[in-house]
């Protein structure tokens, strides 16, 4: 078989696949990552310290002040994962990070809405 078939037969399949199998395959080895915990979104981060109550809208700006904040310290953009919209269901990019990313305590206390969540525990720990 030619290399111009393969390719259209793979062209083909990822036409037809679901749309959570096609974003999962983009995500690959990070989505995996994400899944066993090594890396965490903002989100995971805030559920972690049980901010779940806080509004989506608010959990986006903490997740730009995070992201700053790693931009800051580390000079180049954090990878970024395909996941699912916590409520929309909408499939987003968003950031994944080490779960004790001293950006995810930077974006906390930098940050009006999260800024009670910062203890003296997390400002050691950053």
């Amino acid at each position: 078989m030619n290399i111009s078939r393969r390719i259209a037969r793979i062209h083909t399949a990822a036409r037809t696949m679901a749309k959570a199998l096609n974003y999962r395959c983009l995500s690959g080895v990070i989505a995996a990552a994400v899944d066993a915990g090594t890396l965490i979104r903002t989100g995971d981060m805030l559920d972690r310290l049980g901010a779940d109550d806080l509004k989506d809208g608010y959990k986006s700006w903490y997740g730009r002040h995070v992201k700053k904040a790693y931009i800051a310290a580390n000079g180049q953009p954090p990878v970024m994962v395909w996941a699912q919209h916590r409520t929309t269901g909408r499939w987003i990019h968003v950031a994944a990070y080490q779960p004790l990313d001293r950006a995810l305590f930077v974006g906390l206390a930098t940050y009006k809405q999260t800024r009670h969540l910062v203890a003296a525990d997390f400002a050691r720990c950053a």
